[in-house]
């Protein structure tokens, strides 16, 4: 195992793709050791025969839709008119947007897209702080994998087979928390930040309907996909096809801003997405199961152990380490290379396996808006055109409220479960 470590590690320092360096340290392991190599294309092939897998490339189609199709204007609309009147209220918007967002698209990159490239103008021309905009946009993108549906919560369901519908109904409490707070910090940053951010519209019930009525069919969206799967209508994969469906026909028919002659770009966006996130899937499934084969889990878990019995250290443990993992790996990745490894561990412990799942995602959003790698603080940063160096000074007020929700999460476990337990038992 010191070798697959030594040499996964070497390559990620010098540049590699990860989607590389998960196969090719893994295959060097099993030539050393004398394993057939026919092992390789084996765990390939099993790594990626799963139903539920395919639910990944729809959502991707979906969320291409809704950014396209009108549906993330009509939402951001919605939430104008509903929180555009208090102190801040562009940030108030692009919270309550991004909340609206992540119910549909699974996607924290394409959310914090579809927010930032129609707020920040408008909050540059107000004068906001652009920097601490573009901090709480891609903070507000982090709900995308928190808030369901999600696709990283489909990857970690299915390769620790956990129930989608119980990761979906885990998300939303302490996704809602979140997005609270994000607008508690929104608010303290307006209120020191002088005459700027006081040029509010009024409130008002007709404009509050209209826009509602507006982004209803946009709503149904997610009423369907998660409904249908908790309700036991129809399977993960079969919502996110029915997903795009619908996108399609409220994009094209309802608010006509798609057209026949946009879907094959759209189809090779999201194709060309999804076949990177599959080939990730495929490399690290066999880097999984040498991991599984050398009894990784139960060593580590010894050696907790021998620091602590207690659930609550090893969790702190686990949130500490998956924080720097973070900072440094794309959420995905990081997700199928350690949950093999953690959640035998945590359930040794005696924590609840859809509870620790939650707690994983939770803290890998939180890793998509820290540098370096973070990809919704990269995007956020590039359409408001600065630096991502100058936008991380201003994260630190949204990303102490996020982590309060971790160790909230964390340690008060019915946060998660309470949804789960309410409709699945």
């Amino acid at each position: 195992m010191t070798v697959t470590v030594i040499s996964f590690l070497g390559l990620i320092l010098i540049g590699t793709p990860i989607v590389f360096a998960l196969g090719v340290s893994a295959a060097l392991t099993l030539y050393i050791t004398g394993v057939p190599m026919s092992i390789v294309s084996q765990r390939i092939f099993a790594g990626l025969d799963s139903f539920t897998i395919m639910a990944i490339p729809f959502f991707v189609f979906a969320g291409i839709i809704m950014e396209r199709g009108g549906i993330a204007q009509r939402i951001i609309d919605f939430a104008a008119a509903l929180v555009g009147w208090i102190t801040g209220s562009l940030l108030m918007v692009a919270v309550v947007a991004g909340t609206g967002l992540a119910a549909i698209s699974g996607s924290g990159s394409a959310d914090t897209a579809a927010t930032s490239s129609i707020m920040l103008p408008e909050m540059r021309r107000r004068g906001y702080n652009i920097d601490f905009a573009a901090g709480i946009m891609a903070a507000a993108g982090t709900l995308g994998p928190v808030i369901p549906p999600s696709i990283m919560m489909v990857v970690l369901a299915t390769i620790s087979n956990l129930s989608v519908g119980g990761m979906f109904l885990g998300g939303i409490v302490p996704g809602l928390i979140m997005a609270i707070g994000l607008m508690i910090a929104s608010y303290y940053h307006a209120r020191r930040g002088g005459d700027a951010y006081k040029d509010s519209e009024p409130f008002t019930l007709g404009r509050l309907g209209r826009t509602f009525v507006a982004a209803v069919p946009a709503f149904v969206m997610p009423v369907i996909i998660v409904g249908g799967i908790v309700g036991g209508v129809f399977t993960p994969t079969e919502a996110a096809s029915i997903a795009v469906v619908t996108g399609l026909a409220i994009a094209m028919f309802v608010y006509k801003e798609l057209r026949l002659a946009d879907l094959p770009e759209i189809i090779l966006k999201a194709s060309s997405i999804s076949a990177a996130v599959m080939m990730i899937i495929a490399t690290a499934s066999v880097f999984s199961w040498l991991i599984a084969s050398q009894n990784i889990p139960a060593l580590i878990g010894g050696t907790i152990r021998e620091f602590s019995d207690s659930p609550w250290v090893f969790l702190a443990l686990v949130n500490v380490l998956l924080i720097v993992i973070g900072m440094f790996m794309e959420s995905i990745s990081a997700i199928l290379i350690l949950v093999p490894v953690l959640m035998p561990i945590a359930k040794s412990f005696g924590i609840d396996p859809l509870h620790f799942g939650v707690i994983i995602i939770i803290n890998l959003s939180i890793g998509m808006i820290t540098p370096p790698y973070g990809i919704t603080l990269f995007v956020a940063s590039s359409i408001a055109g600065r630096r991502i160096t100058q936008v991380s000074q201003k994260i630190l007020l949204p990303l102490s409220f996020m982590l309060a929700t971790l160790i909230l999460a964390t340690y008060v476990p019915s946060v998660v479960t309470f949804l789960p337990n309410l409709f699945l038992k």
